[in-house]
């Protein structure tokens, strides 16, 4: 396994081109947060769903998402339990605040494909966020019959509370306000994935960034900090910075420098 010392060089590269650029945009996708300790598989998902994997079969909760399940209770004890450990627990290492003190005093933005907020609860600005494909912590009309997300914090939490043998009380089970449908996941799924006004906010902002700066030196953190996977298109090959170690480590060694 790729030691911090072995990536010495590619560490810093990446702490000199923070500290010359003029702003930063952050691309992040799952690899973040499992660093971050959000794993879906393995013991974490053994502690919350031992029960689902005995009667289901499936081993991680990405697998669960697209179980079929006995009915919509099940269903939404099922995915209750998901949305709380990985949208409002804590994740179990300090992974994007210390990120956050890297680009605290640049000019950033985030682009992620991650649907755990964990940006956002870290303290990086929310106007300088685009979540591309959903957000755990809201709801949307399944059909959907209208471009509108609902919070699902209250209800998620009740949820966790009150089901008993991998079931919700029916009465929490959710429907569309307008049409009575059963609600789902703003999650990008498909293409009744709902991109609501926030949505639509966020990419407004998030183009205004790029064409601000469109004359200056952006860091695109590529900066592909990846174990084991540390690929690069041949086309920018020569103005990335590759690091073959667990982005933990290399953040958090960037932060305390």
């Amino acid at each position: 396994m790729p030691s911090i010392k072995h990536c010495s060089d590619g560490i810093d590269r990446l702490r000199d081109a923070l500290r010359t650029c003029d702003c930063v945009l952050i691309g992040a996708g799952a690899g973040l947060s499992t660093a971050a300790g959000y794993t879906y598989g393995g013991e974490r998902f053994r502690q919350y769903f031992s029960d689902f994997q005995k009667k289901y079969g499936f081993d991680n909760m990405y697998a669960g998402g697209f179980t079929r399940f006995a009915s919509p209770e099940e269903e939404w004890a099922y995915w209750s339990r998901n949305i709380y450990i990985n949208r409002y627990l804590p994740p179990p290492k300090p992974l994007y605040e210390m990120l956050l003190r890297l680009v605290r005093d640049k000019d950033y933005f985030v682009l992620t494909t991650n649907v755990d907020h964990c940006f956002q609860r870290a303290g990086f600005d929310k106007k300088r966020l685009f979540y591309t494909q959903g957000d755990y912590g809201l709801w949307q009309c399944s059909v959907p019959c209208h471009d509108k997300t609902y919070d699902n914090e209250e209800t998620v939490r009740k949820m966790m509370e009150t089901q008993s043998h991998m079931r919700v009380p029916t009465d929490l089970v959710p429907r569309c306000p307008v049409c009575g449908k059963p609600m789902g996941m703003n999650l990008r799924a498909d293409d009744t994935f709902v991109e609501d006004e926030g949505w639509h906010a966020a990419a407004e902002r998030y183009t205004a960034f790029v064409r601000s700066h469109s004359r200056q030196k952006i860091l695109f953190l590529y900066a592909c900090v990846n174990l084991g996977d540390d690929a690069v298109p041949p086309e920018i090959a020569e103005r990335a910075i590759c690091i073959d170690a667990d982005i933990f480590d290399v953040i958090e060694q960037l932060s305390t420098d």
